[in-house]
Parts: structure tokens; C-alpha cells; sequence
């Protein structure tokens, strides 16, 4: 008589089978800012930026709106107004800078 030989079906691994994709998320880069270079050339530079975005709006604005006007961060603006009032071409007029 011939034995009928039982064999075992190997399990497919479940883990292998359910495993799922994961995505690992990543922090976006954060943005570097841009380095501020302090020289006489630099400053002289800015200060013609303020100048020239005082002159264009024709009235007194604040250092902000200077910065927005003449496409410049805050503190370059700050650098350039600073050259500007030593050489007495900008004046203080109600809390807001206008050319002297």
C-alpha cells in the first residue's frame, strides 16, 4: 500500500505580506539668510538705496517701509540710514525718516 506523504504548506510571512510603505517625512530646509556683508563699499551702497527710495516716495516713511521700497532687509536699511545721518542727508520727522 502506498503511503500518502503529508506535507506542510510553508506559511507565506504575514509580516512580509501586510508590510506597508512608509514615508519618512522630512523637515523642509529652512530658509538661510542672507549673509549681511559690513564694508565702507557695502554701506555706500545702501545708503544710495535709501536715498533713492526716500527721494522716489516723497514723503517720510518708516524703516520698514524704506527696506520694502528699496528691496533691502531692515538692517541694511538701518546701515544705510545711519551713513545718510551722519552726513546730515535724512532728518527725523515724527517717529519717520524723510531726506533733510
Amino acid at each position: 500500500m502506498a503511503e500518502k506523504k503529508v506535507t506542510k504548506k510553508a506559511a507565506a510571512p504575514k509580516a512580509a505580506a501586510e508590510k506597508k510603505e512608509t514615508v519618512k517625512k522630512v523637515a523642509a530646509p529652512k530658509k538661510a539668510k542672507a549673509a549681511l556683508v559690513i564694508n565702507a563699499e557695502n554701506v555706500g551702497f545702501k545708503a544710495g538705496d535709501v536715498y533713492q527710495a526716500l527721494a522716489t516716495a516723497g514723503k517720510a516713511l518708516t524703516v520698514a517701509e524704506i527696506a520694502k521700497a528699496a528691496g533691502i532687509m531692515n538692517e541694511e536699511a538701518l546701515l544705510g540710514l545711519g551713513w545718510l545721518l551722519k552726513e546730515g542727508k535724512v532728518a527725523d520727522v515724527d517717529g519717520k525718516i524723510a531726506l533733510a
